[in-house]
């Protein structure tokens, strides 16, 4: 028996029942839970009993609490039984609660309570051991059904999704959208109540999350890898690490820029198909008018295209995947932020991506990077004085203060009789 230890809980599974063993027709109850009590030290605890007291205790207490057991018995652990689905932790061993010998109860010493509460945010694992979610894309099925660990910051919590299986009992799923600085957009997927209740407490776009031991499996239904918190994963929210840190900086940057907002788009259509023209001033106004994203083409200009400024800054990688011969590689494109401009005003910061910025600009990535700082300048000027024809998508966005975030779908120079017989046309309106 262990007399007493005091803990903040890192981790909970939900309830369980099986049938006593020496009654068949009677039910035991279970449920597992990790306390830690200094930076390096965690350990399992499992309570067993009849309904009324597990449901009563489950309910007592959440991740994130104080906790003081008291004559809780204590247990060799045991990898070939019950243990392999719980954490792992540093300890041989194990606490067993019952309603018989232990007590379970939040901490009421305050001073202890501070001193725990920092450790919420340590990872359990080495704050370096964790995979980044473009080397998750790029192993593909080779990872399926690996458990590694995740850093990556929260993007968008979905509704939780409540089921009844075949055989009656009633469950639940919630689905993540997670992001780091090599994936916009990656599925985490939670079963569990407990992983739920502490999933729907999150604040998207601003927190962070290192999931130790998730399960990494291929879906075939999406084509795609997939992320899942199991009985044996540990998540740490807003962990106190550099690298964390190095990662909020940036989901902090790529949030306030609106760029999320754009991933989660409806897909774009094809060029051709897009008809219907605007002015700048038409384009901002049906923005503020309509939430929904749309289409449109404007006879404009660039008026703002930092050609000439860091090379680093015109690029971002991406992960490609050849399937035909799983030949996985990094290539670099261009991602820029150019404006454009009318008689009627200027739309900032709207994205010119590869491949139609290749197009655009008339060349290569790799022939872009070999160009003398006089050549790229020379480039610049060539397109902005230049009125061109481009197909947008327009995305209504709080993120920024214009309200409005464009992607240029294709961008060529302009007919002038082309510009006249349209622009006379918008006049007219």
């Amino acid at each position: 028996v262990f007399q007493k230890v005091v803990g903040i809980i890192i981790g909970k599974t939900d309830v369980k029942s099986f049938p006593d063993r020496k009654n068949a027709s009677v039910d035991r109850f279970t449920f597992g839970f990790t306390i830690k009590d200094s930076p390096d030290f965690f350990i399992n605890v499992t309570a067993w009993g009849n309904d009324r007291y597990i449901t009563g205790l489950t309910n007592s207490f959440s991740i994130g609490d104080c906790v003081t057991i008291e004559n809780a018995l204590i247990s060799t652990k045991d990898p070939e039984k019950g243990d392999r689905f719980s954490p792992a932790t540093p300890s041989h061993y194990r606490l067993l609660v019952t309603e018989a010998h232990s007590l379970v109860s939040l901490c009421a010493d305050m001073d202890t309570t501070d001193r725990l509460l920092p450790l919420i945010h340590l990872p359990v694992k080495d704050s370096t051991d964790f995979y980044p979610l473009g080397d998750i894309v790029a192993n593909g099925q080779k990872l399926d059904g690996s458990v590694i660990n995740i850093l990556a910051a929260v993007k968008l919590i979905g509704e939780t999704k409540q089921f009844t299986t075949s055989d009656g009992r009633k469950g639940q799923r919630l689905e993540v959208k997670l992001f780091d600085d090599s994936v916009s957009s990656f599925p985490l997927v939670c079963w569990d109540r407990e992983a739920i209740q502490l999933m729907q407490t999150l604040i998207p776009k601003e927190t962070l999350l290192f999931i130790a031991d998730a399960k990494i499996s291929f879906d075939s239904f999406r084509s795609s890898m997939v992320a899942t918190v199991n009985s044996r994963s540990i998540i740490t929210v807003n962990p106190d690490t550099k690298e964390a840190s190095l990662l909020f900086s940036y989901a902090k940057e790529v949030s306030e820029s609106g760029a999320l907002d754009q991933d989660e788009t409806p897909e774009d259509v094809p060029v051709e198909s897009i008809t219907d023209v605007y002015t700048v001033r038409q384009l901002k106004q049906k923005a503020q008018e309509n939430p929904e994203v749309f289409f449109g083409i404007t006879f404009s200009f660039i008026s703002k295209l930092d050609l000439d400024s860091s090379v680093s800054k015109c690029f971002n990688l991406v992960c490609f995947l050849l399937c035909l011969n799983q030949v996985f590689s990094t290539t670099t494109g261009f991602d820029l932020l150019v404006d454009l401009s009318d008689h009627t005003g200027t739309l900032q910061a709207c994205y010119l991506r590869s491949p139609v910025a290749e197009k655009t600009l008339g060349c290569t990535v790799k022939e872009f990077i070999s160009l003398t700082d006089d050549e790229r300048t020379a480039m610049k000027w060539r397109l902005l004085l230049e009125r061109c024809k481009i197909y947008v998508k327009i995305l209504p966005s709080t993120k920024i203060k214009t309200g409005v975030r464009g992607t240029i779908l294709a961008c060529s120079l302009a007919h002038p009789g082309e510009v006249k017989q349209h622009m006379s046309a918008l006049l007219q309106h």
